[in-house]
């Protein structure tokens, strides 16, 4: 990172904390917060017609926002941050075309019809029946745009770097607002119950995911951009920070998946890069098993040790509890049935909940994607989470410059099997998997002559 790039990345440090400073105390700042993000980013990547993936860059930044608009109510509906996704990247699409290799999302796509056909027979006649099928399939919907966009789209590392900082500038403006709404944790833990007051007020499941992939994009930042030892320190603080907060949310989902994503890209990387960056990197990892060992601690300290109950799965008194899942697995267990009763078509979008409560008497979300498609979409959800799973795997092994695959391929997976799709970062981080990346600069290796990879 050269000097100029250390002082941009202060300044925008420095920006987005007084962004979730002004925003605690000035609440409605939060709505002027989303109009700018929507103004400012589309005009960027419309004047610079995505000569450089701007388009991915402006949509990073507002999968990176999501939560925090959420949190202070800042979105203008409900689900914003999936629509500005997916249309900054039809917009980048307009000017810089897509693959037409992009086939197995286009199929994707089509797989999703019909069950949303069917919904409009079987749903209850005093359902919402617009609301209740945008709901659940606008998520799968922008994972298709964003995979049809970065499907093999040739990308350069720096610019992969420059996506992992436009997601985690937002987190910072969370981190700060966080704090401000509970500057004490061990003033609201009680219990072992996900904690909404050390969430910043917000549902602990979807803070505790954004702050998980918090935790991996700041690991990420220590050991390849921090070239200088004040964005060392400004990184290994944020990482600190965000772990904290993470942990004390008492939702584990996130934070779990988080450490998972860590692991993966530390084998990855300590299996290619040669024996000098390898020790840096094992460096880094001790210093990070150190420091968790210490934020562990606190956070035990902070919350009387109901933390440590929490992650053994028992309650406040130290019983086990029954179920290791929060009472899904109940549900979970329904949606496997109704995808046993109607295999081929499933029940149609939106009817989950509705034929549970017929069926079981129960009215809640298991929050699962995987068993939300199979009960829903039947067979041919079944076969969208194959193309799903497998299209990065294939990639992978023409690309394996994308060292991100399978960090963001597993952050996909367990977060859609806790928090469904409820955010825009599943389906955006999945299609990053699709990136085709590269460590040479094709512009500058053209002008001197030397081949690329």
């Amino acid at each position: 990172m050269k000097t100029s790039e250390s002082s941009q990345y202060i300044k925008f440090v420095i920006i987005h904390l007084l962004i979730g400073l002004l925003i605690y105390f000035v609440p409605f700042v939060s709505k002027l917060y989303a109009i700018s993000i929507i103004l400012v980013g589309y005009r960027y990547v419309v004047l610079r017609k995505n000569a450089n993936n701007e388009a991915l860059f402006v949509a990073a930044y507002i999968v990176g926002a999501e939560v925090f608009l959420r949190m202070t109510e800042g979105n203008l509906f409900e689900q914003f941050a999936k629509y500005g996704v997916m249309g900054i990247l039809l917009i980048g699409m307009i000017y810089r075309g897509f693959s037409k290799n992009a086939l197995p999302y286009w199929i994707f796509g089509l797989l999703l019809l019909p069950a949303i056909f069917l919904s409009f027979f079987t749903l209850n006649f005093d359902t919402d029946i617009r609301k209740a099928i945008t709901f659940n399939i606008i998520g799968p919907i922008t994972l298709m745009v964003s995979a049809i966009y970065c499907y093999q789209r040739k990308i350069s590392f720096e610019q992969i770097k420059t996506i992992i900082n436009m997601l985690a500038y937002p987190l910072m403006a969370t981190l700060v607002y966080m704090y401000l709404y509970t500057p004490s944790v061990k003033d609201v833990v009680t219990n072992t119950e996900s904690n909404f007051e050390t969430s910043g007020g917000f549902g602990p499941n979807q803070v505790s995911t954004i702050l998980g992939l918090g935790i991996f994009l700041f690991f990420v930042k220590i050991v390849l951009s921090s070239k200088t030892v004040l964005i060392r320190n400004i990184n290994v603080l944020f990482f600190v920070i965000i772990t904290f907060r993470g942990i004390v949310t008492f939702s584990r989902g996130g934070v779990i998946t988080g450490f998972v994503m860590i692991i993966i890209v530390v084998l990855l990387l300590l299996y290619y890069t040669k024996s000098q960056a390898k020790s840096k990197v094992v460096m880094l990892v001790v210093f990070g098993l150190f420091a968790l060992v210490g934020i562990w601690s606190y956070s035990s300290i902070q919350t009387s040790g109901l933390i440590d109950k929490r992650y053994a799965n028992q309650d406040a008194r130290g019983r086990e509890k029954l179920s290791k899942l929060t009472g899904r697995e109940r549900l979970i267990e329904s949606e496997f049935k109704m995808f046993l009763d109607n295999p081929i078509f499933g029940i149609g979008v939106g009817k989950n909940k509705e034929y549970r409560l017929e069926t079981t008497g129960i009215d809640a979300a298991s929050h699962n994607e995987i068993t939300r498609m199979l009960a829903e979409h039947g067979m041919f959800g079944l076969f969208g989470l194959i193309i799903l799973l497998i299209t990065p795997m294939v990639l992978y092994l023409n690309n394996q410059q994308n060292i991100f695959v399978f960090s963001f391929v597993v952050f996909w997976i367990l977060t859609i099997n806790h928090a469904a799709m409820r955010l825009a970062a599943p389906a955006f981080v999945y299609a990053l998997s699709l990136l085709k990346v590269s460590f040479v600069d094709e512009k500058s290796t053209a002008i001197s002559g030397q081949s690329t990879v």
